[in-house]
């Protein structure tokens, strides 16, 4: 048998406690990154792009565009 006992009744986990100023932080952190990745995926036509002609970032997501159901052509 398995030296492993069952977790007793009595056993609590403890909760993460974090403070509103991190949640703040974590979440717009979080709210960036999700605009940012919208923009490049659903947004960005690659002529119309605001780093330029230089840079098609709609190239390489043209197929996640089509899969997500945003209109590219």
């Amino acid at each position: 048998m398995s030296s492993m006992s069952a977790p007793s009744a009595n056993s609590s986990a403890t909760p993460l406690v974090l403070p509103v100023s991190k949640a703040v932080m974590w979440l717009v952190g979080t709210a960036v990154v999700a605009f940012a990745v919208y923009y490049f995926i659903g947004v960005d036509q690659g002529a119309y792009s605001v780093f330029g002609n230089d840079m098609h970032v709609h190239e390489f997501v043209h197929d996640a565009r089509h899969f997500l159901g945003f209109p590219c052509h």
